[in-house]
């Protein structure tokens, strides 16, 4: 949940930067606020079907811990 003055700044910035949709102006503010905390985001896209607990390997055994390859 957002307040009235939080929405009317996102869609002040949608407006200034002709972004389509409030959620496409969300995932631009979401991915410029990574980048400036740090967060790399290049090449980090991955299905989500990647972060599963478990993953199966090629035998059919399971395998714990987070798949991240």
């Amino acid at each position: 949940m957002i307040d009235q003055e939080e929405l009317q700044a996102l869609e002040d910035f949608r407006f200034d930067n002709r972004m389509p949709s409030r959620a496409a102006a969300i995932r631009e503010l979401l991915r410029r606020g990574l980048a400036a905390t740090g967060y790399d985001l290049d090449g980090k896209r991955r299905a989500s079907s990647e972060y599963g607990v478990t993953r199966s390997s090629s035998n059919g055994q399971g395998k714990a811990g987070l798949s991240e390859d």
